[in-house]
């Protein structure tokens, strides 16, 4: 079988045929004294429309060729003010952790302030608990510290707990909001004594109970200080716990129950101070 050829033929052919043609009929009339008016007339009406088509294509390619050198140059901009974007995010993420560590610093060195009297050693909180809360959590200080079981752990604007276990380089702090927790109390103003209980439930709610509060007089309102008491066997005397929120007389008409709000976020916990002076020898001074 033969081979059937496809001929194609270009647009610069046609162009170049139709233009030898013109020419040609230009020296034909010329050597019969033929008008080239009417030619030229022809040449016009096939030539003209034909050149324009050509210009327009051009012009589209170049309008093509330059949208996408545009294209390229958006591309690359874009890239590079992506680059930056990300570096500024990346920068203002570290100033943001930055700032909110300082600001833990600045109130923790307040704290200490606050409480001068008593020897303490810094800890990072490494582990706790499953949940949100921190009832019960161990730090990366230990005996090599001069921390001891039973010494009182403060952070934020008071008391978070006390040493349950100790180690060489870490040890366990059991928190006042935990279900095991009962803390000897008392009010600020008046010095009536209370228990304050832990309750993992009520802290959903940002908040501690305390029971057994002896108010005959009724001088305990909302607002009121609550810090550890004298009595207590473990805490030392005088840390702030929170203030009360809620009050209410018991069925007995002898004691009153309620809720306070603690000075200390126990949901989000990263450095305490442990002080290193126990209840047990202050006392004993």
């Amino acid at each position: 079988m033969k081979k059937k050829h496809n001929w194609t033929i270009k647009s610069k052919h046609v162009l170049a045929a139709m233009v030898l043609g013109c020419v040609g009929l230009m020296i034909f009339a010329a050597a019969v004294k033929f008008p080239i008016e009417p030619v030229r007339n022809a040449a016009g009406y096939i030539i003209v429309p034909f050149q324009k088509g050509i210009n327009k294509v051009g012009a589209a390619l170049d309008d093509a060729t330059a949208g996408f050198q545009n294209k390229q140059t958006l591309v690359k901009e874009n890239k590079k003010l992506q680059k930056k974007v990300d570096e500024l995010t990346a920068e203002n993420s570290r100033l943001t952790q930055g700032l909110t560590e300082l600001e833990r610093l600045q109130e923790l060195y307040q704290l200490d302030q606050d409480y001068s009297q008593y020897d303490k050693v810094a800890a990072n909180v490494i582990s706790k608990d499953t949940g949100n809360w921190f009832n019960s959590f161990t730090i990366n200080k230990g005996t090599d510290d001069g921390i001891q079981k039973d010494c009182n752990v403060i952070a934020g604007s008071g008391l978070v707990g006390i040493v349950t276990e100790v180690g060489k380089n870490w040890a366990t702090v059991r928190s006042i909001i935990d279900d095991t927790s009962n803390v000897s109390a008392m009010t600020m103003s008046t010095s009536d004594r209370c228990i304050v209980a832990g309750d993992l439930r009520l802290i959903d709610e940002g908040k501690l109970q305390f029971i057994h509060l002896k108010d005959k007089d009724n001088k305990i309102q909302e607002g009121e200080k609550i810090v550890t008491s004298d009595v207590s066997d473990k805490f030392l005397k005088g840390i702030l716990i929170g203030y009360v929120s809620e009050i209410k007389e018991d069925p007995n008409n002898l004691t009153k129950t309620g809720t306070l709000t603690p000075v200390v976020d126990f949901e989000h916990l990263s450095e305490v101070l442990v002080i290193k002076e126990l209840k047990q020898q202050k006392g004993d001074s």
